[in-house]
C-alpha cells in the first residue's frame, strides 16, 4: 500500500468519533513520514481544522486535513508522547518522541497560534544507513578530499556553511564519523549542540539547557577544559561563541562546527561583521566548506527546449544560454513532485592556501573573495548547480528555487 493510501485510510471521516482516533492518527503519520523519507510532518491549525503537511527533499506538501472536533486531540498526543505540559498552551515547548523498536527519533516543536497550537515533528532517523561519512555524501572530489585531509588535523576549525536546510549537520556528523574511524578512537571528541540531532557513540555530545543558564557559550567554555582533541559546536551563533571556538582551534583543538551563511565567501565577511578579526580567521580556520541541495529529477523527466514549456523552468531564467533541458513531469513513483532524491553542491575556501590567506588578511569582502576564487576556476554553488541541469540531472526551475533569479551581476561575470 503506497504512503498516500495509507494517509487517506488514517483520514478516514467515519473513524473521527473513535476515541483512538488521535492515537492512531499521530503514530500512522509518523510512520508513513518515515517511509516516505520526509524530514518534517507539519500540524498547521486553521479556522475550520489541523492542516497537515510534510517536507520532502526540502519541499513541503499538504497531505491533508483533520476536523476540527478532533484537531486539539491529536496535538495532545504528539505533546504526551515527547513528554510536554499538555495543559500549557501559550508558551512554545520542545521535545522528543523515540519510537519502541528505535528505528526513528523524533523532534517536537509546537507553538501558539490564533487557531490553536502548531506543532512540527522533525524526523531524526537512527538507522544505519544514516551513519554516512564524507565520501558517503556526494561532494565534489576535490571537496571531499580536501575536508578528509583537513579532519586529520590536529588543531585548527573546519566550518560546514549553508542557508538552513542545506545538510550542514548532516555533513558535520559525518565528519565525526570520519574522525572516529580514521583515528581508531584514538582522539576524544565532545560536541555542545542545541538539540543534538543523532548520537553518535564515542562522542560525549551534550545539549544546551537555556532554562538552568547552559548554552552554547558557556557548555563551550566548559567544555575546552574537558580535555578534548576534537570539539564540535552544533552553530556558531553569536561573537562569544565564535571567540571561544577559534581560541580553541588556536590553541590545540580540532573545531568543527556549521555556520549560517549563503556560502563559503560570505562567510567569512559575516564572522568579520561579527566583530572576529581577519587575523584571527586567517589563522583559526583551516577550511570553509559551502553547499546546498538541490533536488534531481525523477525518471519521468522529459525534455524541454528553448521556446517551448514553462516560463519558470527555461534556461533563460538562469542566467546562460542553454538550448535543451530536461524538466519536472511527475508519477506515481515520484508522488507527482517530478523529482527523487536530492544531490549536494559544494565548494571550499581553503585558508591554509597562501593566497587566500592573503586576501582575508587584508579585508576583501565577500564579492572580492568570490572573484579571486573564480579567477583560480573554483566554480561558485550555482555554476555547480547550472552544470547539473546541462547533465540532465535536474532542472531550471529547481535551480531557481534554490538560488533565485540570476543576478544582472551574476550573467556579466560569466560573459
Amino acid at each position: 500500500m503506497s504512503s498516500a493510501t495509507n494517509i487517506e485510510a488514517l483520514l478516514t471521516a467515519d473513524r473521527v468519533e473513535d476515541p483512538q482516533y488521535a492515537t492512531r492518527l499521530v503514530d500512522g503519520l509518523l510512520r508513513a513520514a518515515d517511509q516516505s523519507g520526509a524530514s518534517d510532518l507539519h500540524f498547521q491549525p486553521t479556522s475550520n481544522g489541523l492542516q497537515l503537511k510534510w517536507r520532502v527533499d526540502g519541499v513541503l506538501h499538504e497531505i491533508g486535513s483533520v476536523p476540527d472536533e478532533v484537531a486539539s486531540n491529536v496535538v495532545v498526543r504528539l505533546k504526551v508522547l515527547a513528554r510536554l505540559l499538555t495543559y500549557q498552551t501559550q508558551v512554545p515547548q520542545e521535545g522528543r518522541i523515540s519510537l519502541e523498536d528505535d528505528s526513528l527519533d523524533v523532534r517536537i516543536s509546537t507553538f501558539p497560534t490564533v487557531f490553536g497550537e502548531k506543532a512540527v515533528a522533525r524526523l531524526l532517523p537512527t538507522s544505519e544507513t544514516s551513519l554516512a561519512r564524507i565520501g558517503d555524501l556526494g561532494l565534489p572530489p576535490e571537496v571531499r578530499d580536501a575536508v578528509a585531509a583537513a579532519l586529520m588535523q590536529t588543531s585548527g576549525a573546519i566550518l560546514i556553511v549553508g542557508p538552513a536546510g542545506s545538510g550542514k549537520t548532516t555533513t558535520a556528523y559525518a565528519c565525526l564519523r570520519e574522525i572516529l574511524a580514521c583515528s581508531n578512537l584514538q582522539r576524544s571528541i565532545a560536541s555542545v549542540e542545541d538539540p543534538v540531532e543523532k548520537v553518535i557513540d564515542q562522542v560525549a555530545q551534550s545539549e544546551v539547557a537555556e532554562s538552568v543558564g547552559f548554552d552554547l557559550t558557556s557548555g563551550l567554555r566548559s567544555l575546552v577544559r574537558q580535555d578534548p582533541d576534537v570539539i564540535f559546536v552544533g552553530e556558531i551563533r553569536d561573537p562569544k561563541t565564535a571567540e571561544i571556538a577559534f581560541q580553541a582551534a588556536l590553541t590545540g583543538q580540532l573545531v568543527v562546527s556549521t555556520f549560517h551563511a549563503p556560502d563559503a565567501f560570505a562567510a567569512i565577511s559575516r564572522l568579520i561583521d561579527m566583530g572576529i578579526p581577519p587575523y584571527v580567521l586567517r589563522s583559526a580556520i583551516n577550511c570553509v566548506v559551502g553547499q546546498q541541495l538541490v533536488r534531481r529529477l525523477c525518471s519521468c523527466a522529459s525534455d524541454s527546449q528553448e521556446g517551448k514549456g514553462d516560463s519558470n523552468d527555461t534556461g533563460s531564467n538562469l542566467g546562460i544560454e542553454i538550448k535543451k533541458w530536461r524538466t519536472a513531469t511527475g508519477c506515481e513513483r515520484c508522488r507527482q513532485s517530478g523529482y527523487s532524491s536530492r544531490q549536494i553542491v559544494a565548494e571550499l575556501l581553503d585558508l591554509s592556501n597562501p593566497e587566500v590567506a592573503a586576501q582575508i588578511r587584508s579585508d576583501a569582502d565577500a564579492h572580492q573573495l568570490r572573484s579571486f576564487s573564480k579567477g583560480k576556476g573554483i566554480m561558485s554553488l550555482r555554476e555547480q548547480a547550472i552544470e547539473l541541469v546541462k547533465d540532465g540531472i535536474t532542472s531550471p526551475a529547481e535551480i531557481i528555487r534554490v538560488f533565485g533569479i540570476a543576478a544582472s551581476s551574476e550573467v556579466r561575470d560569466r560573459s
